[in-house]
């Protein structure tokens, strides 16, 4: 059964965290920077960051609800979006690292699930007046970039090997990314709330397998990217449980 309140999804991100940091899954990896940010919102709510903070939580619960369904299917052995499977096949490999399963799932969770929630929070008619909030929390976001990148070094201390593949700092390349993100999932909610019912389905399936090649180019990178990662991964935290307690 769908959550119906942020303090009913804080809980079950919790359990899922919790979970995993006791069974060393690495899903709980990017489980448990979602529930920051989730909290994150919360408190922006409660603090009225948000010009209306109802609408803001019942985007918030539709949102992570896509995730929690897809977490549950992937569980119970049930299909779900092609682009939360990719991320869930990966999460066994040995060969990734950390930054690598935080990248998968903010992909399927952005590019995907954040579009179709906001499509579905408001009618079309009310869609143009959520605009504000909805990018209110990219600088809700962008403020704890620098602080995870902190802790992302502390697990993975060659991090810094990618930071000049990419001859850009891993901070502003996270707040670039994530902003470009959001601002298709923006696109994606405009669009979606035009069509019809058959319409959507066939706009979310196309970019259900979008999103996942995608994925599959993070967790495939070229052979030049490929053999930093593998550095990378020699050198990092091995163990989930104290991933989590870092990125804490």
């Amino acid at each position: 059964m769908p959550s119906q309140s942020i303090e009913a999804i804080i809980s079950r991100l919790e359990a899922i965290v919790a979970s995993a940091a006791e069974t060393g899954d690495p899903l709980g990896i990017f489980a448990h920077v979602y529930l920051g940010v989730t909290r994150l919102v919360k408190i922006g709510i409660s603090e009225g960051r948000f010009e209306n903070g109802p609408r803001m939580e019942r985007l918030d619960v539709i949102f992570a609800n896509r995730y929690l369904d897809a977490f549950d299917c992937h569980q119970q052995n049930l299909p779900c979006t092609n682009a939360w499977k990719t991320a869930f096949d990966a999460a066994p490999r040995h060969d990734l690292i950390t930054l690598q399963h935080l990248l998968i799932g903010m992909n399927a969770h952005i590019n995907l699930d954040l579009g179709i929630a906001a499509a579905e929070a408001v009618t079309p008619e009310e869609l143009p007046a959520l605009e504000g909030d909805f990018f209110i929390i990219n600088h809700l976001l962008t403020e704890q970039i620098e602080m995870m990148q902190e802790k992302l070094n502390k697990v993975s201390p060659l991090l810094f090997l990618l930071d000049l593949l990419g001859k850009k700092s891993d901070e502003k390349f996270a707040e670039f990314s994530l902003k470009k993100a959001r601002a298709h999932a923006w696109i994606v909610a405009q669009r979606l709330s035009k069509l019809s019912p058959a319409e959507k389905d066939a706009v979310i399936a196309e970019l259900d397998e979008y999103v996942a090649v995608l994925n599959r180019l993070i967790t495939e990178p070229g052979f030049i990217t490929s053999a930093i990662v593998r550095l990378v991964k020699w050198f990092e935290t091995k163990d989930v449980k104290k991933i989590i307690a870092s990125l804490s």
